[in-house]
């Protein structure tokens, strides 16, 4: 027994070592209500020192309910097992830690023991020591490194119990002879490498694991060389279900293989040889610098050894090849796209691959890493911070930049781990809500949203600006841009051997285009001054436009925006003084044709990138509004609203495509505000409408109507190219005649009318083009029904006469606009429609069948067109709006795709189905926001832009396009095989 047991019990030395951080919980009576749930579960459990802690009102007492009021993951542990904390009376955590990692090392040692049984303990005993973890670190027991390695040591633990149980069991069975049973990794021949934040040992909070398997097809333990891949493709598979699936016990770790060479074509594990030969022939740098952080977990460490050192001269090459050195400068212009574009908000920003997060930390290490690591060795270190230092001691970076980025290192982690520690998910994003970030804040041990925000955005802005400044003093990789001249009317030749080694393709045509500038033939460049400012920003221009890929096509687009200005100095002197904005240009025009197509054809929306505040405000629906209040006073004649409601429209269509390319907000945030802005938008052009169409007809007595949103409009996830789905609503009173106008209609013929005036209103073109094109298909009966519906025959229908695929589509209905009254009345004829017992089976048979007949009709283009693929966002949507309408759901209906997967009950599927649909749906949906911001037609992987490419690899965390279609493949089939076992009812 420790002695721990003797210390005071008062403050959490006992259990600590120290003194526990004090964390408060919002309120006195939060306080209170934790600790008597935890008092009732101590005695319910028969454990009464943790009870008489519960109501002792110490310190120790304090700080348990502060933690247990923020984070609903560790009260839930508590909860369940009070045991955790008892033990903490006879044993310090730290002690116990190392009890359990011990116990996890061996859990595959008892005879007898089946997968079930392994997978049981290990998830027993990793449930205990993560709370543990989670508990040291927020009582400041240990730092935050600590946490990571001991977070890293809990899953090699793990690993190494599950890879030695399978190995074992492969003896056992004939299919292997281990030169050692006691001791099965030696010999076996089979590799884990742990990759990423596990081979740094710095995984976070709720991590996953990234693994590579390898095998020796001559290692002892291998009988028949040729059944080698099948039988560790197995062992592999086997291994990923142990350590990941949820069962009543939870899971492990989530477990990753697609950092594997070529994942899409390659077995899970893959013979030494044939990686090497991969490596060595077609291995990219993104390959090369996930290498460095390589490290064996798990197997037969001789081999794995050999592996490391046979890909060293792969990895750390002592040169660099032209290949590499423009691999590097991709990863620059992606560093520099984030910088310089005002304040940086706090609600909502991704801590780990937003602006100022701890990727660019990450990216930075291990850029210099690849550029100097073949020369110098001690800079190939796994681990992010020492490299910082070693960085430094050779002089890449001053010691001012290694101590505030190392702060910020550890800082902006702590903060991923509380975002984490609340709920037991691997998410990155600061809430939105003053309640989520007050708790995020209160478990780092601050006393305000405002004193924990001015902390995370100045860490924030100080990671940004040191960032800059380390690839501004990094060694240059260039010799400058060359000749440049554009007088007189002949090609220089030297101009042109800049222009190719810039990048263009046509240096010629591109010559001429930049003498059409220079000669004054655009408004823009009209005057001497203009022409000066443009000639001086020329070669910062071409290097830009050089670096996207797309040199010519980003050098015509802009061409075609100049065209377009009405005067230049302003802008040129703009660019000039913010490279930031320039390359900001040089990315739309180069990866973003939608974009560009946009600025050229209305130069004023770029306008609004000049905003200081544009990347650090939410575009929330208040923000919106408030802008658009402000942007339509003055507005008298009807025609003007209209057309102030489409610049308004355009513009901020723009303004949150260019916060989404920037990273500055997330495909789901950015869809929220895409609807938010058809709301708004809409709204007002109701209210126009209505006012304009009363002068001539008058009003209806008693007259309300509603717009009904359905479709991504009600889900709230249109994208940036969306049709609007809408039904228009309305009521009257029931002894209502004629209208009271100069030229007045009977009720229905004055609701149609009105409703195509609105659809005008909307969706016909003027000099500002259209607002929305929308899309009235979903109203009952369809086209063959009139335009506008009145509440009564909408009911009666959705009663009685709808198909199931318009009650699936009612799922997402949403109001968006209209009679406040009237929307509420709608609102509660929505729910309770929706409420409607369902056959089950009906449902589920008809929308099956729906699926098949869509597959038929409209067969996916490929598999990167993500609403139609088998398994992709149909498939998604579906099971959201069946569950709906069958009673699938655990907790309040929402319209969002994305909420409803995440509420599915555990009587309509799995937990880990339903996460791995909530994932997937993620993937999706992203992929899709930030494809309708870019292009203006489908997605073309043999013709993406590579700055589009480069913006999805960042979105998703992946390396490689390569690995991003092998994600979507594989995890589309997954989906699909989800819809297949739920629709025909095979679903445990």
């Amino acid at each position: 027994m420790s002695a721990a047991k003797n210390k005071p019990l008062d403050d959490g030395s006992a259990w600590f070592g120290a003194p526990a951080r004090a964390i408060k919980a919002p309120s006195a009576e939060e306080a209170a209500e934790q600790l008597e749930a935890l008092g009732d579960c101590a005695r319910e459990a028969d454990l009464p020192r943790l009870a008489a802690l519960a109501g002792s009102g110490t310190p120790l007492a304090a700080f348990l309910a502060g933690v247990f009021a923020q984070s609903l993951y560790l009260r839930g542990v508590a909860r369940r097992e009070p045991a955790i904390l008892d033990r903490l009376f006879d044993q310090g955590a730290d002690a116990r830690l190392e009890n359990l990692f011990d116990k996890i090392e061996n859990a595959a040692r008892s005879d007898g023991l089946t997968e079930a049984g392994l997978m049981a303990d290990l998830r027993r005993l990793k449930a205990e020591a993560h709370f543990l973890i989670a508990l040291c670190d927020i009582a400041g027991a240990s730092d935050t490194r600590a946490t990571v390695m001991r977070l890293s040591r809990l899953a090699d633990a793990a690993i190494g119990a599950a890879v030695r149980f399978l190995l074992r069991e492969a003896h056992d069975k004939g299919k292997l002879a281990l030169p050692d049973p006691d001791d099965p990794e030696t010999g076996s021949g089979w590799v884990l490498l742990g990759m990423g934040k596990l081979g740094a040992h710095e995984l976070n909070f709720s991590s996953d694991i990234d693994l590579i398997a390898f095998f020796d097809p001559e290692a002892p333990a291998i009988g028949d060389p040729y059944e080698a891949t099948d039988l560790f493709s197995r062992l592999t598979r086997r291994l990923v279900r142990i350590l990941q699936d949820r069962t009543e016990h939870g899971y492990v770790f989530r477990t990753d293989l697609r950092l594997r060479p070529d994942p899409g074509s390659t077995p899970l594990a893959i013979p030494v040889e044939a990686a090497l030969n991969y490596y060595e022939s077609r291995g990219q740098n993104w390959e090369r610098a996930a290498m460095i952080k390589a490290r064996p977990v798990a197997g037969d460490r001789t081999v794995a050894a050999r592996v490391l050192k046979e890909l060293t001269p792969y990895v750390w090459r002592k040169y660099m090849d032209y290949a590499a050195i423009a691999d590097v400068h991709s990863i620059k212009r992606q560093i520099h796209a984030h910088k310089g574009h005002g304040e940086i908000a706090v609600r909502g920003h991704n801590v780990k691959l937003g602006r100022g997060g701890i990727r660019e930390i990450e990216f930075f290490v291990q850029t210099q890493q690849l550029i100097a690591g073949g020369r110098f060795p001690e800079l190939r270190g796994r681990e992010t911070v020492p490299m910082l230092a070693c960085l430094a001691d050779r002089g890449w970076i001053s010691d001012e930049a290694r101590d505030t980025l190392s702060a910020h290192y550890w800082f902006l982690r702590d903060i991923e781990h509380a975002l984490q520690m609340m709920t037991d998910e691997q998410i990155h994003t600061l809430p939105e809500d003053d309640d989520g970030l007050e708790r995020v804040a209160r478990l780092r041990g601050f006393a305000s949203i405002d004193d924990f925000s001015s902390a995370f955005r100045a860490a924030l802005k100080d990671v940004e600006d040191h960032y800059a400044a380390l690839f501004e003093s990094a060694p240059q990789l260039s010799s400058g841009v060359g000749n440049l001249v554009f007088t007189g009317d002949v090609d220089d030749p030297g101009t042109l051997e800049t222009l190719s080694n810039l990048g263009f393709e046509r240096p010629s045509d591109i010559c001429r285009v930049i003498r059409t500038w220079h000669f004054g033939r655009y408004r823009a460049t009209q005057s001497a001054e203009a022409r000066e400012r443009l000639t001086e920003l020329t070669p910062a221009l071409l290097e830009a436009f050089g670096a996207t890929k797309r040199a010519d096509e980003a050098i015509l687009r802009f061409d075609e925006f100049m065209r377009g200005l009405p005067a230049g100095i302003q802008l040129f002197s703009l660019l000039q003084s913010n490279p930031g904005l320039l390359r900001l240009l040089a990315t739309i025009m180069g990866a973003a044709p939608r974009l560009a197509a946009i600025i050229t054809r209305r130069p004023h929306v770029f306008d609004g990138l000049l905003d200081p505040g544009l990347l650090s405000e939410l575009p929330n629906k208040a923000y919106l509004a408030a802008r658009l209040e402000a942007f339509l006073q003055g507005a008298v004649a009807y025609e003007e609203t209209l057309d102030r409601l489409r610049i308004f429209a355009a513009e901020q269509k723009f303004l949150i495509g260019m916060r989404l390319l920037t990273g500055a907000i997330d495909a789901t945030r950015a869809g929220k505000a895409f609807s938010d802005l058809a709301d708004l938008t809409l709204g007002a052009a109701l209210d126009a409408v209505s006012d304009e169409f009363a002068t001539r007809h008058g009003t209806v007595a008693g007259g309300r109507v509603a717009i009904l949103g359905m479709g991504k409009l009600g889900s709230r996830e249109l994208t940036a190219g969306s049709d609007v789905d809408l039904i228009l609503l309305y009521d009257h009173d029931e002894t209502a005649e004629d209208s009271s106008g100069a030229k007045p209609l009977a009720p229905s013929h004055y609701f149609a009318r009105f409703t195509q005036r609105l659809i005008a209103a909307v969706s016909a073109p003027t000099a500002e083009g259209v607002l929305y094109e929308l899309d009235l298909r979903l109203r009952p009966s369809g086209n063959k029904g009139p335009v506008a519906t009145h509440i009564d025959a909408f009911r009666a229908y959705q009663q009685k006469d709808a198909w199931t695929w318009e009650r699936m589509a009612l799922t997402r209905a949403r109001v968006v606009a209209g009679d406040p009254g009237f929307g509420e009345t709608v609102t509660a004829d929505v729910a309770a429609l929706l409420a409607k017992p369902s056959d089950r089976q009906k449902v589920f048979d008809d929308a099956r069948e729906m699926r098949s007949l869509i597959e038929d009709e409209k067969p996916p283009r490929g598999l990167w067109d993500l609403k139609l693929v088998p398994g992709g966002l149909i498939d998604l949507e579906f099971i959201a709006q069946a569950a709906v309408l069958t009673g699938g759901l655990a907790g309040e209906r929402s319209t969002a795709t994305a909420e409803l997967l995440a509420r599915l009950a555990p009587d309509f599927c799995a937990p880990q189905m339903r996460d791995e649909l909530v994932e997937a749906f993620g993937l999706f949906m992203g992929l899709t926001q930030v494809a309708r911001l870019c292009l203006t037609g489908e997605i073309d992987p043999d013709d993406m832009p590579p700055g589009l490419a480069d913006l999805m690899l960042r979105n998703t965390d992946l390396p490689d396009l390569k690995v991003l279609e092998a994600h979507i493949e594989e995890t589309s089939q997954r989906v699909r095989k989800h819809f297949d076992a739920l629709f025909r009812g095979t679903h445990g």
